[in-house]
C-alpha cells in the first residue's frame, strides 16, 4: 500500500480557513495591525507562541525598565497613552496600555500557538501556516493546526530570540550566567562583582540598576558606541532630532546631535567609550545600531561605580581575562548582547527576508510589502513609531484587497478540506 505524506498530515492536523490575514505575533506590532484591521471591518487571526500579549515586555524585561523615548513616539495607532502617564512610561504602565489596547479593539490572539512553518502554496494561491501547541498546550495533538489564508503578516519583530555569544571558556565559569532577558533586578546581585557584556541601552541600564542595589558592575565595551543625553535643556534628544530632520539634511542633524552630546556629556573617550566615525542617525539607518540614551550611567562611570573594560578574551572559573591582558575577578555574568529576528526559522520559500530575518533593501527603506500577500510589520529599526506606521500601511493595503475579493464572493480554492473557519 502506498502512503502519501500529505494525506498523513490531512488526518493528523486540524485545518482552519482564515477569511482575512494571518498575523504571526501578538506584540505591539501584531496588536497595531489588528486594531487597524478592526477599524476597517477586516477579519483576522493572531497567532502567539506565548500565553499573553507582548511576551517580551511581560516576561523578558527588567523591573526598572522605562520607555527610552517620550510616550507620543511610542503609542500605537488609534489610541494614545492616558494623559496621566509620565513622559517616559514604566514597563508596567506600557504593559497596562497594551492590555487596554487589546481590550478596546477586542483583539483576542490564539495563544500557545508556535508557528513551525509558513509557506505560500502556488497551486491554491494561499498561505499555509502550520502551528504546534506550546506552553500549556505543548504535546497536545489537538493543538496542531494549519491555518490557511490569502495574506500573511509577519509581526514577530526584531527581538524574537535572545543572542547568546560564543565566548571562550564561558562554560568553565563557576558563577551564574544569564541573558539580560532573564534579569529582573539587581537585588540578587547585592555585594557581588558582576560582568555585564554589552554597552547598549540594556547594558547601561542594568549596570545602573546593579549600582543602585550595591553590586559592583564592570561593563564590557568592545566596539565604539554613540551615547547621547536623553534630554537637552528639558527637551527629548529624539524629539529635537525629529524636529531638525524636517528642515536639515541628515548629516547636519548628526553634527548637531554630536555637538549637543559633547556639550552635555563631555569627552567620553576618557571614560573608555569611543564614538563611531559615522554619525548616530546615519549609523542607525545603515546598520540599525541604536544610540544609547544616557540618564545616569555615565555619572556612575565617572565616579568609578561602573568600571569600563575592553573585550573579553577568555573566561576562567572565577575570573575573566580581557583582551588587554588584565584579569578581573567576577562572581556573575549578565549578557546584554541583544536579540535577533527568528523569521528564517519558520518562513519558507520567500526572497523577501534576508538570512538575518529582516526585509531586504537595507535601511532606511520601509520594506513592509512582499509578494503574494506577504507583509512585515516592526522591522524598520525605528522602534514603536516605525511599527505603528507600518501597521497603518499594511492594514490599508490588505483592506483594499480584502474588500475587492469579498465583492467577488469567492473564498478561493483550497486543495485540502478545512474542518473549521475563522
Amino acid at each position: 500500500m502506498v502512503r502519501i505524506p500529505d494525506m498523513d498530515d490531512f488526518f493528523s492536523r486540524r485545518c482552519v480557513w482564515v477569511n482575512g490575514p494571518i498575523i504571526v505575533g501578538a506584540g505591539p506590532s501584531g496588536l497595531a495591525v489588528g486594531a487597524c484591521l478592526k477599524e476597517q471591518g477586516v477579519p483576522f487571526v493572531i497567532l502567539e507562541r506565548s500565553d499573553c500579549i507582548a511576551s517580551l515586555w511581560q516576561k523578558r524585561t527588567y523591573d526598572r525598565l522605562k520607555l527610552h523615548l517620550p510616550k507620543q513616539f511610542c503609542q500605537l495607532p488609534k489610541m494614545p497613552f492616558p494623559a496621566h502617564y509620565p513622559e517616559y512610561p514604566t514597563r508596567n504602565q506600557f504593559i497596562e496600555y497594551l492590555e487596554n489596547y487589546a481590550k478596546h479593539f477586542d483583539i483576542n490572539p490564539r495563544y500557545n500557538q508556535t508557528v513551525q512553518s509558513a509557506r505560500y502554496d502556488e497551486t491554491s494561491g494561499l498561505w499555509r501556516v502550520r502551528t504546534v501547541g506550546s506552553g500549556c498546550d505543548a504535546g497536545n495533538r489537538n493543538a496542531e493546526v494549519e491555518y490557511i489564508g490569502r495574506w500573511l503578516v509577519v509581526a514577530t519583530g526584531e527581538n524574537a530570540e535572545q543572542v547568546m555569544p560564543d565566548l571562550d571558556g564561558l562554560g568553565e565559569f563557576s558563577g551564574p550566567v544569564s541573558h539580560v532577558s532573564e534579569y529582573k533586578s539587581g537585588e540578587t546581585y547585592s555585594g557581588k562583582k558582576v560582568l555585564v557584556v554589552g554597552c547598549g541601552n540594556s547594558g547601561m541600564e542594568v549596570c545602573l540598576d546593579l549600582c543602585d542595589n550595591d553590586a559592583f558592575p564592570s561593563m564590557v565595551v568592545r566596539d565604539s558606541v554613540h551615547v547621547l543625553p536623553r534630554e537637552v535643556l528639558g527637551k527629548s534628544t529624539f524629539e529635537l532630532a525629529v524636529f531638525f530632520m524636517k528642515w536639515l539634511p541628515l548629516w547636519m542633524v548628526d553634527k548637531i546631535m554630536l555637538i549637543l552630546a559633547w556639550l552635555v556629556l563631555g569627552n567620553l573617550e576618557k571614560l573608555g567609550i569611543k564614538r563611531p566615525s559615522m554619525g548616530p542617525l546615519e549609523l542607525k539607518n545603515v546598520s540599525g545600531r541604536t544610540p544609547v540614551l544616557d540618564y545616569g550611567a555615565l555619572s556612575k562611570i565617572r565616579s568609578g561605580d561602573i568600571k569600563v573594560v575592553p573585550g573579553v578574551k577568555r573566561f576562567w572559573s572565577k575570573k575573566v581575562e580581557l583582551v588587554d591582558g588584565r584579569f578581573v575577578d567576577i562572581d556573575a555574568v549578565v549578557l546584554a548582547t541583544g536579540y535577533r529576528s527568528n523569521v528564517p526559522q519558520w518562513l519558507q520559500e520567500t526572497d523577501f527576508f534576508t538570512k538575518d530575518g529582516f526585509p531586504k533593501g537595507g535601511f532606511p527603506n520601509n520594506n513592509w510589502k512582499g509578494k503574494s500577500g506577504l507583509y512585515a510589520v516592526g522591522f524598520t529599526r525605528k522602534g514603536l513609531s516605525g511599527a505603528s506606521s507600518d501597521a497603518v500601511r499594511v492594514s490599508q493595503d490588505i483592506a483594499k484587497g480584502w474588500k475587492e475579493e469579498t465583492k467577488q464572493t469567492r473564498l478561493g480554492a483550497c486543495h485540502r478540506r478545512c474542518f473549521s473557519q475563522f
